[in-house]
C-alpha cells in the first residue's frame, strides 16, 4: 500500500470494522504513538474541540488502559478503557474496549497490526463487535470523522518525531 494519508474503512465480516492507514514513518515510531501516553494524548482526540485529560496505559498482557476525553466547549467527559490481551512489540496489540456510558452493546475487541515497508507503516485496526447490529450502529455514528481527524493528527506528530 502506498496510499499514505488515506483512511480506508472496510467490513471484513458482519461483526467487524477494519480501519487502515499508511503513515510515512517507521513502525517503531507508530508503535510509540499508539502506546506512550504522552504521545497518545496529542493525537487521539477525534474531531476538533476535545482534549484528553486522562490517558493511562499499562502496556502488558493483562494490563489496563483508560482514556477520558473532555469536550472543551462544555466540559462533558467521555471515558473508555479495556484490558490488553496480546502484545507483540512493534507488530500487534489486542485489547478489549468498553465505554463508561455504553452507546453500543457488549464489549468490543480491537486488534492493531503494524507492517513496515520502505520506511512507511501500514496500521490496520480491526474492531470486533458482539453483533452485526452493533457494528452497523458504530458505522452510522461519527466514528469515521473522529478516526480520520485523529489519524491526521498522528501523521503530523510522527513527522515531528523523525
Amino acid at each position: 500500500m502506498t496510499n499514505a494519508g488515506k483512511l480506508q474503512i472496510t467490513t471484513p465480516t458482519d461483526r467487524e470494522i477494519a480501519m487502515t492507514r499508511v503513515f510515512n514513518a517507521p513502525r517503531r515510531l507508530v508503535f510509540d504513538a499508539l502506546t506512550k501516553p504522552e504521545l497518545v494524548r496529542q493525537w487521539l482526540l477525534g474531531p476538533p474541540g476535545w482534549s484528553m485529560p486522562i490517558c493511562e496505559i499499562d502496556l502488558r498482557v493483562g494490563g489496563k488502559y483508560r482514556y477520558v476525553w473532555r469536550r472543551i466547549s462544555d466540559g462533558t467527559d467521555m471515558g473508555m478503557g479495556g484490558v490488553y490481551r496480546e502484545i507483540v512489540a512493534l507488530e500487534r496489540i489486542v485489547a478489549t474496549e468498553k465505554f463508561d456510558h455504553a452507546w453500543y452493546s457488549g464489549e468490543a475487541v480491537g486488534t492493531s497490526v503494524l507492517v513496515e515497508q520502505g520506511g512507511k507503516t501500514t496500521l490496520t485496526q480491526t474492531i470486533l463487535y458482539d453483533s452485526r447490529e452493533t457494528r452497523d450502529a458504530v458505522l452510522k455514528s461519527p466514528m469515521e470523522t473522529g478516526v480520520r481527524a485523529s489519524y491526521d493528527r498522528m501523521a503530523e506528530l510522527l513527522a515531528t518525531m523523525g
